[in-house]
């Protein structure tokens, strides 16, 4: 059976954050760039529009914008109180409030529901998700996972991990994934795992810091290249 919208609890984050969060360089964004998972972003969107190249994989592309809105409208107030009853495990800096996030989720989720249309029609936004993805080897450059991967240890086991970030690196020349933590602020116990696991098989694995921190604690990303 799929995936049903009702399981879906979209959550977009703005191209700022996708390139703080995974340490975008100028020449980073040149580059063949796809995100898994990355649901209601408005990364692709900016991204695009600044001449780059760029392709997102999601299952909630097998619906419709109206859907997504309608979904995104249902669960909104959720999240946000969600997020109010545990302030405490999250930094208020960049983001110096519950109103202000709100501004920014919602902003990077309608240039997302703008764009999607057409992005879809263009194939920039594909319906499918990790652990399988319908591309060649090597067709991208870099390969970014935002907020799942590790995110969802508690559902996903370790070699449900160690099998995406493999297909990840098949269709990519490197792999970044942020955060390391898990939903409720722990280090992910899968990190270890795979990190011994890539670099018994060969591959170049690194947990790099990054200038970016709203989850407490979440401001390392993992960058996974080929031997």
């Amino acid at each position: 059976m799929g995936m049903t919208l009702d399981s879906i609890v979209p959550w977009g984050r703005s191209f700022e954050e996708y390139v703080t969060m995974f340490g975008l360089t100028n020449t980073d964004l040149t580059k063949r760039i796809l995100g898994c998972g990355d649901g209601p972003a408005g990364f692709n969107s900016e991204l695009t529009a600044r001449g780059g190249t760029v392709v997102s994989l999601d299952p909630i592309y097998a619906f419709s914008r109206t859907q997504i809105r309608g979904r995104i409208a249902d669960t909104y107030q959720m999240v946000i109180d969600q997020v109010r009853a545990n302030s405490h495990d999250y930094v208020w800096n960049v983001i110096p409030s519950i109103e202000a996030l709100g501004q920014v989720r919602m902003s990077a989720m309608e240039t997302f529901l703008t764009d999607f249309e057409a992005g879809r029609n263009a194939g920039r936004y594909i319906a499918g998700e990790l652990p399988s993805l319908p591309f060649e080897r090597g067709t991208f450059d870099i390969t970014l996972s935002s907020h799942f991967l590790f995110l969802y240890s508690a559902h996903l086991s370790a070699e449900f991990h160690l099998q995406a970030l493999r297909e990840m690196m098949r269709v990519a020349r490197e792999v970044r994934v942020f955060p390391l933590l898990t939903l409720d602020g722990f280090p992910s116990p899968h990190v270890p795992i795979v990190t011994e696991r890539l670099s018994h098989q060969g591959h170049c694995v690194e947990i790099r810091r990054v200038h970016y921190e709203f989850q407490r604690g979440g401001n390392e990303m993992l960058v996974v290249t080929p031997a």
